[in-house]
């Protein structure tokens, strides 16, 4: 992997990487997939796809039923800051 590409990827994910992680990737990037195209190897003949681990649970959703929904007051009086009828939250990504 180029140091072009590693540089990217590390603001993609918004990581610091030193220059000791930057040369240990290739080999811990190739190990990691190695051990992926393990799987390959697994025989999945006469094996239904799943898709979740427990097939036997399932969401049940309630009835929707309508009702009168809450004043904004009430919307927001446990809420810790409010500011032109929003809520106020922390910003979660620096610029």
């Amino acid at each position: 992997m180029e140091d072009n590409d590693f540089n990217k990827l590390c603001r993609l994910c918004r990581i610091a990487a030193t220059e000791e992680e930057k040369k240990s990737f290739p080999k811990s990037i190739a190990s990691i997939l190695s051990y992926v195209a393990q799987l390959n190897d697994v025989n999945t003949e006469g094996v239904s796809p799943c898709f979740t681990i427990h097939e036997e649970i399932h969401t049940v959703m309630g009835e929707d039923i309508p009702e009168t929904p809450l004043s904004r007051d009430a919307v927001f009086a446990n809420a810790p800051a409010h500011t032109g009828g929003m809520f106020r939250v922390p910003p979660v990504l620096k610029q």
